[in-house]
């Protein structure tokens, strides 16, 4: 049987290397990995009384669809009603959701180059047009994006900061670009590490919402909060954005657990707090090397930096593997000789440092080109 003829075009989502796999090829036990943009210290204490106090019968039931607990939280919290909300199987399956509801074949999607491939993927499985605008200095080309637009854009995809590259989005640009689009094309932004940038970076998109009814923001709680695996994200937009996305939703598309998990993650604020700061810290502490090593980054308001090497990536990544350490060769997301690089704990990126001014070494002796 064959699908949509454009699938023959197209791969599965290649996600990082998984550590046991690594363990198996290179024969090494320790693995740091930094090539997913997981938080190092984990999650919520909180969280893990959960799963001990799971004793009743309560997984064989559904999950509650409408994930009330939840969307009651983030309701108070973001100061939005709660028909405002979607959730979503991470922010992934929103994105997914998004395509499906808006996107068509003959329809129009402007997005930015390199940024996260699945707004690309999924729009191009629905048949869309993709118009791609190269980024400025690591960052939105919005004056471009909006020279794109035509009788047939249905949605313009902006993440910010920006994955690969950490870029934050001009808060002055982006309100000036919201305030010229036209209102009949949905204007989705990727906020996936929100928490990570300075407060002189956010948008202030709850706020503005109401006044700019063609625009969703999308969060997650994989980033800051710890819960990759649970895999759990949320999107606020009007009530009519909103609900014509919970027509599209599965009806059981989080679990109970993630559900639980994010309810109470929401509560612990210092531990979101401190992570923020650590990574801040650590971060800071690794940019200094880089620009003792002589190697350049992109400005990131993530809890990662894009680098620009002096060889491949895929050479960097190949000797760090040997060392237990993953990293995310820029060629894999399209950006020849870079590497993205999660910041771990302070030890994790000490031991880091010191295998790349190994790596340095071999290339000033002419050993790696």
């Amino acid at each position: 049987m064959e699908g949509k003829s454009v699938l023959k075009n197209l791969s599965p989502y290649k996600p990082g290397k998984h550590p046991d796999q690594i363990k198996k090829v290179f024969n090494v036990k320790k693995i740091v990995k930094l090539a997913s943009n997981e938080n190092p210290y984990g999650s919520s204490p909180a969280v893990k009384q959960i799963f001990e106090d799971r004793s009743d019968n309560s997984y064989a039931l559904y999950p509650d669809g409408h994930a009330s607990e939840l969307r009651e939280a983030l309701s108070d919290q973001l100061g939005v009603s709660g028909d405002q909300l979607v959730f979503g199987n991470g922010s992934d399956e929103l994105i997914q959701m998004i395509s499906r509801a808006y996107l068509y074949p003959g329809s129009h999607t402007i997005m930015a180059t390199p940024t996260f491939p699945q707004y690309k993927h999924h729009a191009l499985i629905e048949g869309a047009h993709i118009e791609e605008v190269p980024l400025n200095n690591g960052a939105h080309d919005l004056k471009e994006m909006f020279n794109k637009i035509h009788e047939q854009t249905k949605v313009i995809w902006l993440c910010s900061p920006n994955n690969p590259t950490g870029t934050p989005l001009c808060k002055q640009s982006f309100h000036q670009f919201m305030e010229q689009c036209p209102k009949d094309i949905l204007v989705v932004l990727d906020e996936a590490y929100y928490e990570y940038q300075h407060s002189k970076y956010d948008l202030n998109v709850i706020q503005k919402l109401h006044t700019y009814d063609n625009l969703i923001t999308l969060r997650t709680f994989s980033k800051a909060y710890g819960l990759a695996s649970l895999r759990i994200g949320y999107a606020v937009a009007n009530k009519h954005v909103a609900q014509q996305l919970n027509i599209v939703r599965g009806p059981f598309n989080t679990s109970t657990i993630a559900q639980k998990a994010a309810v109470t993650a929401l509560k612990d604020e210092n531990f979101v707090r401190e992570s923020i700061k650590k990574n801040e810290q650590v971060k800071n502490q690794f940019m200094l090397f880089l620009d003792d090593l002589g190697w350049t980054y992109d400005h990131s308001e993530t809890n990662f930096l894009f680098v620009k090497t002096p060889v491949s990536g895929y050479d960097i990544e190949k000797f760090l593997l040997k060392h237990g350490f993953i990293i995310r060769p820029g060629e894999a997301l399209g950006m020849k000789n870079t590497m993205r690089v999660t910041i771990g704990t302070e030890e994790e990126m000490k031991e880091l440092q010191q295998l790349l001014l190994t790596f340095n070494k071999k290339i000033n002796e002419g050993k790696i080109r």
